[in-house]
């Protein structure tokens, strides 16, 4: 089912301040919280997850509002844009790629133990978040925050393809 016009350029526009609240606000007030809190050799593992979930959300607040300029009749750089993406989805890769090696740093700086006040749990929850909102904007659309997400869900037995993955596959936004 296609949405009406004005209903895609709400929901896009509320997908574009949610990520854009989420990259500039929470994101970052966790991280001077946990700065503040805790010794970064506590948090190490965690800060990078953070981080690296931040530099995603950037991307993904990008892409949204590059979409409601698309429906807005906005002008975009439509080449400089996708080659952007994909230069970003190499750079998510290989910051993906140093999870496991930040993980062995932060044992290092644990004297290879699994204390409390390095918040572990939290570390390995932050960077499964990472890898997942990568391929929710990557590959396939893992948040199903709607009826018709959820209806396509349960008739298709298969999640969808990721919005930004089919523009970059198009070539177009």
């Amino acid at each position: 089912m296609i949405l009406p016009k004005e209903e895609l350029i709400n929901r896009v526009k509320w997908l574009y301040l949610n990520e854009r609240i989420h990259a500039i606000v929470t994101f970052p007030a966790i991280i001077i919280y946990l700065l503040i809190n805790h010794s970064v050799s506590d948090i190490f593992l965690l800060m990078y997850g953070l981080l690296v979930c931040t530099i995603i959300l950037l991307q993904g607040q990008h892409y949204w509002k590059l979409k409601l300029f698309r429906l807005t009749a906005r002008p975009i750089d439509q080449e400089r844009n996708i080659r952007f993406f994909y230069k970003l989805k190499n750079i998510n890769l290989i910051l993906i790629g140093l999870i496991p090696v930040i993980f062995i740093l932060q044992l290092y700086l644990s004297n290879w133990s699994v204390k409390g006040e390095n918040l572990f749990a939290w570390a390995i929850f932050a960077n499964i978040f990472a890898v997942l909102e990568h391929i929710n904007y990557y590959h396939i659309q893992l948040m199903i925050d709607n009826k018709r997400d959820l209806e396509y869900l349960m008739k298709n037995k298969r999640f969808k393809t990721a919005s930004l993955k089919k523009d970059l596959a198009d070539n177009r936004f």
